[in-house]
């Protein structure tokens, strides 16, 4: 018995020596790998910028000779984690303020590293290659930082990836192939890079993907049919890029797929049927693309879809009644289409609606009655349609409605009762129809409402008080209608009022004092009604108006001296009234007016001088007055003054050495006492009326630059606002006497200064050398320049320069590009950066197309087969956008009247945009809206063939979109 304990207690103690043996090992290899990681995090940390090491003061080495285990473990370290074995398996620092790059981070001293997320950093440069090099890493999310250059192929080494985030970096190149091999890979996220090239098909070996982000790239060609093969997938936007061709019918294998967005690229080709197959698709957003065809009747199919988006596309065709099976559909926007027929009956029962735009379509027939009973619409757009009858009966029944827009259509009858109790609304724009009732008994109070518009109606009585219970209210349009009554004192407590339109009606009486409450106000028309009466003081209060229309009415006495107070005013008009006495010199100081009107009164007394305050003044239209005198010489400093009209007053004595009298029309001249001057239709002047007009200038010569207008235009189909500024410089005055540097007036474009810019468009044309042509028309020839700030600009340079001999016409055509491009700004029409008068050359500064006109590319074979027919139809709705822009929403409207295939210029992504303004005529709506034949001789719409002894109006312009017959 005592050997037998003896030899146990012998094999304990073996047994103890050989475990110690293993702890002491482990010991070694747990302090070799810390010590080895913990090396390289330091290292990492050093690397990084000086500010960003403070976020990492926990990571701290110990010297050897006071050796501390639990401070020497990295394990213990802000956002680090280790293995039983104290190896590093995750390193998280999202948030952490870190500046710096990857390179010092040296990856191969981390076999075991599975996590990695930087998220939301500051770290910049490209990501290592050595990154390939983490066999183990499952999660790797760098995005929100700044990296930059391209992804590394080496990534498709991680086979054990299974999410990976590069989001919102700088990152460009190709979407490397390697990316297919990550057959574990769950969820890939790329979206906000600058990657480009193709999506490559071997993301189609992903079978394990659920998410699929690569949105806001610049991705282009063809989306692979292998992504068919993702049968895992749940959610994919690849939305945001320049992606072409059709979408793949191999989609409709995505049975599990919820969301699909693929909005804002150029796909063309119809929407495949088998998209009905995805039972599980919840959302399906294709807007802003090239679509063509009709809308599939088997997305009827989509039970549990709640987002239908198909806007801004060329898709034609019938609503599908199949449509009115989707009830769990919430927001449907189908606009910006060619669709047409009836809206579907069965549209009533979708219950769940809180969104539904169908405008700028061609859809007909009467609103379906069961639309009024959707009581969770918050939103009904129909506008620009041909849609006829009433009005739903029952159109706000649920108390949900807040926008509803029917504007441009045909509809008829009396505004429903519903409405008038309708508390919720906050905007409502039925203008353009032949609605009919009494405006004070068929609306209702609204605090919420914020815009409405009611013009061009039927609708008469009188403007209730009820209106100013509306505090919310910031644009009121009720112009072209037949109301019968004063302006109510009410008025007052609009004091959010932006826009007021009272104009085309029969308002009578005087303007009340109470109308200087609206501070806000920007623009105000109420033409064409019978006010009379003086303008109260108060009016001269309203500081923020841009944009002053009274003419034609009854309004007398003198124009108010603090109208001087208007400083942001753009366009005034008080024409056709009966104001007397003088021009007050108060009304010379608005330095920011690009167009006042005062013709047609009883002004007297002479034109002050002052006038040459106006700085920014473009047209100027004093006639049928009584205004004497002589016309004073400050005018010749006034170098923007395009357009001049002096006629029937009793001037006299020389015209001023102005581009704007020398070139003006002999029809804005006549009429006068004596006026003489070397212009058509004027006699000659004699000495001794020469030396009395120049005695009087003195001898003080003051030559300015001008700046005189850079708007902005915001239409949300609400309001718009323009803001102005202007510089003056002045120059040496013996510089009048050199005609090789002449008068130039431009505008600020592109942060330069007008005599810089002049200059330099200038030497990098070369003097407008042919080299540089890149179009020729009718009026000008256009260059393209390339500005030293990088920016590329289109020069279009007139035939004739202002002051060319007989160039009236000329001075006309010019000033009509000015007039009709100068407030406009529509993604279909050219944007005007400025413009020059210039003795030897007058020209405008245009955004560059990069594609030149269609007429250049149909007109070369290779090039027009680039152009495929969904292209064009694209083209086609782009002119007719800018068309009915021009038509509907300038004001005053503008007809272009040289509509061809060599005004419509394309930019990269065929986009049209309508050019070449010089016969455009800005219609006055007061007279009967024809013109003349004018512009290119060539193609003529058809409905001309019945109009050849007539006149053309804008109704022939809509037919006559262009298009060319010859392919």
């Amino acid at each position: 018995m005592g050997s037998l304990a003896i030899k146990k207690v012998f094999s304990l103690l073996i047994n103890f020596v050989l475990f110690a043996q293993l702890v002491s090992s482990l010991e070694a290899a747990f302090s070799s790998n810390s010590s080895k990681e913990a090396t390289a995090l330091l290292t990492w940390k050093n690397s990084l910028q000086n500010d960003s090491q403070s976020h990492l003061s926990s990571w701290t080495s110990v010297s050897s000779s006071n050796l501390n285990l639990s401070r020497q473990n990295p394990c213990n370290w802000l956002g680090i984690s280790c293995n039983l074995a104290g190896s590093v398996v995750k390193i998280n620092l999202t948030e952490s303020s870190l500046q710096g790059m990857l390179h010092g981070f040296s990856f191969l001293s981390f076999p075991n590293l599975a996590y990695i997320d930087l998220y939301m950093n500051a770290l910049f440069g490209t990501i290592p290659p050595q990154i390939g090099s983490l066999s183990k890493l499952e999660y790797l999310d760098l995005s929100f930082n700044q990296f930059s250059g391209k992804i590394p192929p080496e990534i498709g080494k991680l086979t054990n990836l299974k999410v990976l985030h590069l989001v919102e970096n700088n990152l460009n190149g190709s979407i490397p192939e390697e990316i297919g091999c990550l057959h574990f890979l769950t969820e890939l996220a790329l979206y906000k890079n600058h990657i480009d090239g193709s999506i490559p098909s071997s993301l189609g070996n992903l079978s394990n993907l659920v998410n699929l982000f690569l949105y806001d790239n610049e991705l282009s060609g063809f989306v692979p049919p292998e992504m068919g093969n993702l049968s895992n997938l749940d959610q994919l936007f690849i939305s945001g890029n320049h992606l072409t061709g059709p979408i793949p019918p191999s989609f409709g294998n995505l049975k599990k797929l919820t969301i699909l967005s693929m909005f804002d690229n150029s796909l063309f080709g119809p929407i495949p049927s088998e998209i009905g197959n995805l039972n599980s698709l919840q959302e399906l957003s294709l807007l802003q693309n090239n679509l063509s065809g009709s809308i599939p009747a088997s997305l009827g199919d989509l039970v549990n879809l709640t987002l239908l988006h198909l806007n801004n596309n060329s898709l034609s065709g019938s609503i599908p009644t199949e449509l009115g099976n989707l009830s769990s559909l919430k927001f449907l926007q189908l606009d910006q289409n060619q669709l047409h027929g009836s809206l579907p009956t069965p549209f009533a029962n979708l219950s769940n609606l809180v969104i539904v735009s169908l405008y700028e379509n061609q859809l007909t027939g009467s609103i379906p009655q069961g639309i009024g009973d959707l009581i969770n619409l918050v939103l009904l757009r129909l506008d620009t349609n041909q849609f006829i009858g009433n009005l739903p009966e029952n159109i706000c029944q649920g108390g949900s409605l807040q926008y509803f827009v029917a504007s441009n259509n045909h509809l008829d009858g009396r505004i429903p009762k519903s409405f008038k109790n309708c508390t919720s609304i906050v905007r409502v724009l039925l203008g353009g129809n032949q609605l009919i009732g009494d405006i004070s008994k068929d609306f209702g109070v609204y605090p919420n409402l914020e815009f409405i518009d009611l013009s061009h109606n039927r609708f008469y009585g009188k403007i209730s008080s009820n209106w100013g219970q509306c505090p919310q209210l910031q644009m009121l349009r009720l112009g072209n209608n037949n109301i019968t009554s004063s302006i109510p004192h009410e008025i007052g407590n609009w004091t959010q009022l932006g826009e007021l339109d009272l104009s085309s009606n029969h308002i009578f009486g005087t303007i009340p004092k109470e109308f200087g409450r609206l501070i806000s106000l920007q623009r105000l028309r109420m033409n064409g009604n019978k006010l009379s009466g003086a303008i109260p003081f108060e009016f001269g209060l309203l500081t923020n108006l841009e944009y002053l229309d009274l003419s034609s009415n009854k309004l007398s006495k003198s124009i108010p001296s603090n109208f001087g107070d208007f400083v942001k005013l753009i366009n005034l008009n008080l024409s056709h009234n009966n104001f007397s006495e003088g021009i007050p010199t108060h009304l010379l100081t608005i330095s920011h007016i690009s167009t006042l009107d005062i013709s047609y009164n009883s002004l007297n007394g002479e034109i002050p001088s002052e006038i040459k305050k106006l700085e920014s003044l473009v047209i100027l239209n004093l006639s049928h007055n009584y205004l004497s005198g002589l016309i004073p010489s400050t005018f010749e400093d006034m170098h923007g003054l395009l357009y001049v009209d002096i006629s029937y007053n009793e001037l006299q004595g020389p015209i001023p050495n102005s581009s704007a009298f020398l070139t003006a029309p002999v029809e804005a001249l006549q009429g006068n006492r004596g006026l003489c001057g070397n212009v058509t239709g004027l006699q000659p002047c004699n000495a001794s009326m020469i030396y009395k007009h120049s005695s009087k200038r003195g001898h003080k010569v003051v030559f300015l630059l001008v700046f005189p207008l850079l708007g902005v235009v915001s239409v949300l189909l609400s309001f718009f606002g323009l803001f102005v500024f202007m510089q003056r410089r002045k120059t040496d005055p013996k510089s009048k006497q050199s005609k090789t540097e002449g008068q130039v007036l431009f505008l600020s474009i592109l942060h330069f200064n007008g005599r810089t810019l002049y200059d330099e468009i200038i030497k990098v044309t070369n003097g407008f050398d042919a080299l540089y042509c890149i179009g020729k028309g009718g009026h000008g020839t256009v260059y393209k320049a390339e500005l030293t700030s990088g920016d590329i600009v289109a020069v279009k340079k007139f035939n004739r320069p202002l002051d060319d001999a007989g160039g009236n016409k000329f001075q006309k055509e010019f000033l009509n590009e000015i007039r009709a491009l100068i407030d406009i700004r529509h993604r279909n029409i050219v944007k005007l950066y400025g413009f020059c008068p210039h003795v030897q050359h007058s020209f405008l500064v245009c955004q560059y197309l990069e594609r030149g006109s269609l007429s250049l590319i149909l007109g070369n074979e290779d090039a027009a087969k680039v152009l495929g027919w969904s292209k064009r139809l694209n083209i086609v709705k782009g002119v007719a956008y800018a068309l009915s822009y021009m038509h509907h929403d300038c004001f005053p409207p503008i007809i272009h009247r040289d509509i061809s295939s060599s005004n419509i210029l394309l930019d990269s992504q065929f986009e049209a945009h309508v050019s070449d303004f010089g016969t455009a005529k800005l219609l006055e709506l007061d007279s009967s809206n024809w013109t003349s034949p004018a512009g290119t001789y060539g193609y003529i719409a058809p409905a001309l063939g019945f109009w050849q002894s007539k006149s053309l109006g804008e109704s022939i312009q809509v037919i006559s979109s262009p298009h060319d017959q010859r392919r």
